[in-house]
């Protein structure tokens, strides 16, 4: 399988006319059938690796201040508590320590891309927690453990934003772009495209407005781990942008995909 990392910017993606919603309704339809999907969001930190295993994952609505009909938007996506327990078994049988967390659902940053992209597919979704406190390059360690999973047709789908700064917004530029965020979206593409795993890794010292672009390291760390996934034990892992554009003057919903 492919692994994809794409940018959900708003929650209201679902009824935003923008390019980037319609990119994700045709996303499904550029990728082979997936037996399960893995999601790894911004939004959901924890201090060890840990796995969604409910059965029947809800649709956590983790926002404030947003239309009505957005918080009635469920996605009934399955969870599959067993293939939970082969990624925690795959991840300590190398020596990572992991969990399983039974009781939490999907956040927004995996089911509000995918109800555009795999709406009432039936296919299994889980979620994996990024690692609070932890560097890009653990990241990309961390998405390296869970290479073999491609094998067995899971896709491994990382969801956060290539440029993600909320206090820049500018609400009255719906489709514009402003020059520093598109400066380091440019520079970011180049290496992914690239493969160069050792500059990405410090973006932060090497691109252009990083701390401009990424206040935090929420939104781009889901990136690493897409891009360990996809080198596996290789040195680089050469991708590519298969959408791009910007919403709000700063918000770049680029995506990529290796393996495509």
């Amino acid at each position: 399988m492919p692994v994809v990392f794409i940018s959900h910017g708003s929650p209201t993606l679902a009824f935003d006319d923008v390019p980037a919603r319609d990119f994700l309704v045709r996303l499904s339809s550029k990728l082979p059938q997936p037996k399960a999907i893995l999601c790894i969001s911004a939004h959901w930190e924890t201090a060890i690796p840990s796995v969604t295993g409910n059965p029947a994952p809800s649709t956590i609505h983790d926002f404030y201040g947003f239309p009505q009909a957005l918080y009635e938007l469920r996605y009934d996506a399955p969870g599959d508590p067993e293939l939970a327990g082969r990624v925690v078994a795959l991840l300590e049988g190398q020596g990572c320590n992991a969990l399983i967390n039974s009781e939490r659902g999907l956040d927004h940053g995996a089911w509000s891309p995918l109800i555009l992209a795999y709406p009432q597919s039936g296919i299994p979704v889980l979620q994996l927690s990024l690692i609070h406190h932890r560097s890009p390059a653990d990241h990309v360690a961390l998405g390296r453990l869970l290479a073999p999973l491609r094998e067995e047709g899971i896709l491994i789908l990382a969801s956060g934003g290539a440029v993600h700064n909320l206090r820049a917004l500018d609400w009255r530029n719906r489709g514009g772009k402003e020059e520093w965020a598109e400066a380091f979206d440019r520079w970011l593409t180049d290496h992914v495209e690239s493969g160069d795993l050792a500059s990405l890794t410090r973006y932060r010292d090497l691109a252009p407005n990083a701390t401009v672009a990424h206040p935090s390291e929420d939104h781009i760390l889901p990136l690493f781990v897409a891009l360990g996934a996809a080198a596996g034990r290789a040195e680089q892992a050469k991708g590519e942008r298969i959408h791009h554009s910007f919403t709000l003057g700063s918000l770049s919903m680029s995506a990529f995909a290796w393996g495509l």
